[in-house]
């Protein structure tokens, strides 16, 4: 029991889950305001604004730096991780949901035109990776995230 009580009380996971909760309920509000409906798939969907895998990242290597110190592997192996998953973000996520979008064009307009059903009926998503500036939307929340929680929670 001692193993779960130490698993809900990790300040850092605490932080990083608070800190993609938030990204996803603002996602979902700056998705709402944009197409003036309400989608349930934001609150759990890939790309948008701000990018929630940054904003969990970032939390986390922050809240590391603050609680355990940012001279510390643990701090140095978070922050590396961040790099990764925001470098893997705006690049290799994003180029792939352009590549989908491409590809749900050329499926439609084939079928248009040669009149025959390809056999997967679903398009591929489009949506899985970040702009710039959704990524770094993310970095401030995750940033402010952390630090909020640790200066009033401790």
């Amino acid at each position: 029991m001692n193993f779960l009580l130490q698993i809900i009380t990790n300040k850092v996971l605490i932080v990083g889950v608070a800190s993609w909760f938030l990204a996803q309920v603002f996602k979902t509000i700056s998705n709402l305001i944009l197409t003036k409906k309400f989608s349930f798939e934001r609150l759990f969907g890939d790309g948008g604004m701000p990018s929630g895998h940054t904003a969990t990242v970032v939390s986390v290597a922050t809240a590391t730096g603050l609680y355990e110190g940012f001279n510390t592997a643990y701090f140095a192996i978070a922050a590396i991780l961040a790099i990764i998953v925001m470098h893997d973000a705006m690049n290799v996520r994003y180029q792939a949901g352009k590549q989908a979008e491409l590809l749900n064009v050329m499926a439609e307009t084939f079928e248009k035109i040669t009149g025959a059903d390809l056999p997967n009926e679903e398009k591929l998503k489009e949506l899985l990776g970040h702009t710039p500036l959704q990524v770094a939307a993310g970095f401030v929340l995750g940033v402010a995230t952390a630090i909020c929680m640790y200066l009033f929670i401790g």
